[in-house]
């Protein structure tokens, strides 16, 4: 596998809770993962440049495209990134339509936030998230069909969380992620959200996000296959994190508008790593997840 040095250094500055899970897995796999997440990072940050004009960002998002199509297809990519994926593309045969996909995602943020319905969020947060998961069950070498099932709910439930945390920050932004439909449901508007009007319509709206979300967690968990859940080490941690500030927004009793983030202490985030590699090696039965 060829090196994977740029990849390793965009993972690094990133600090995120995702390249944190990585320490559980083998060097090949983590590599392959490096850069993987190293490719979802620079299109993300691509998509997110609010200093440079959507056009531009747009001809940029084509270029990345046109670029991870090369590597998928024995071409010659330009990108320091995409070189460095391309012989991981073809050991772990990761489809090119599912990082088409994920930029897709990236293109979607650049037309604005507006989900109608929660089937319109759910088709965003397949682009955006399930898509990755769905990469990553590639490299971590699933052996059973039902986890592919697992790949999308675990996008899903990252997402949703991710959505849930966020939307002060969003706001700030002048995003919205809620579908509209969930907001009409509980009366919040968006000048609600942006003037972070904190009330019980807003807290039962976001309850109900965050039901969706347990849902999809409790997807994940029925849906491994005993035989591939030690493969899934690395997304299981990633499952738990997530779950963990998702159990942290409801015990605030659903106070998304205050300014302080919900997030894990880096104590915390180690104590997690230690229980998912004893778990690993104990073969725990059951995600540490949707209880």
């Amino acid at each position: 596998m060829s090196n994977v040095k740029v990849s390793q250094d965009v993972t690094k500055k990133s600090a995120s809770n995702l390249a944190m899970a990585f320490v559980l897995l083998p060097q090949e796999k983590k590599d392959a993962m490096c850069a993987l997440y190293a490719f979802c990072r620079e299109v993300d940050d691509v998509a997110d440049e609010e200093s440079i004009p959507a056009e531009e960002r747009r001809r940029e998002l084509t270029r990345w495209r046109e670029d991870i199509r090369k590597a998928c297809h024995g071409g010659n990519p330009e990108i320091p990134v995409n070189r460095e994926l391309q012989p991981i593309i073809e050991r772990f045969k990761l489809p090119c339509e599912l990082f088409e996909a994920l930029i897709d995602g990236m293109e979607m943020d650049l037309e604005g936030t507006y989900y109608e319905t929660w089937d319109d969020l759910a088709k965003y947060c397949y682009h955006v998230a399930s898509v990755v998961g769905l990469l990553s069950i590639e490299i971590f070498e699933y052996t059973h069909p039902a986890t592919k099932h697992y790949g999308y709910q675990i996008g899903q439930a990252l997402q949703l969380t991710n959505i849930l945390r966020d939307i002060r920050q969003d706001a700030e932004n002048k995003r919205i992620y809620v579908p509209r439909a969930l907001m009409d449901k509980h009366q919040v508007t968006e000048d609600d959200l942006y003037q972070f009007r904190d009330s019980q319509r807003v807290r039962n709206m976001a309850r109900e996000l965050a039901e969706k979300a347990r849902f999809h967690y409790a997807e994940c968990s029925k849906c491994i296959h005993p035989d591939d859940r030690r493969s899934l080490v690395a997304s299981e941690m990633m499952g738990a994190v997530y779950w963990r500030i998702l159990l942290q927004i409801e015990k605030s009793g659903y106070d998304v508008l205050r300014p302080r983030k919900f997030k894990l202490t880096k104590t915390s985030k180690l104590w997690l790593v230690a229980r998912s590699f004893a778990r690993h090696w104990l073969k725990a039965k059951r995600s540490d997840y949707a209880f």
